[in-house]
């Protein structure tokens, strides 16, 4: 191979590293998210973490995080929990950091390895 062919691989390879990264932590963070609105809810254990679930599940059909948003707005507001929908996003942008230090430590660790 040329070094041309060899630099295109690295390249692919290094953005398919990043995309799945990049998955896994926006999963992450829907789970984590998921977490903390269903403690506000009062579920713990396994029905939180089936909450937590069924938000990730959720999140996964639309990339703009609007059925998500709106379907822990509601439940939020069916069990009469004081929110703002403003505070639930900045929450999300919140635990996206954390979702990506976990997930960069989980990789250093060596428990994310390269498919």
């Amino acid at each position: 191979m040329n070094v041309f062919e060899d630099r295109e691989k690295a390249f692919e390879a290094k953005f398919h590293l990043d995309e799945e990264l990049a998955f896994k932590v926006n999963v992450r963070r829907d789970k984590l998210l998921g977490l903390f609105v269903a403690e506000r809810l009062g579920l713990t254990g396994a029905k939180a973490e089936a909450y937590a679930r069924a938000v990730v599940d959720e999140d996964f059909a639309d990339p703009r995080h609007v059925h998500m948003l709106a379907k822990l707005n509601r439940d939020l507001a069916d069990r009469q929990v004081a929110f703002e929908p403003e505070r639930l996003a900045r929450e999300m942008e919140r635990l996206l950091i954390v979702a990506k230090q976990q997930i960069m430590a989980e990789v250093v660790a060596g428990k994310h390895a390269p498919k």
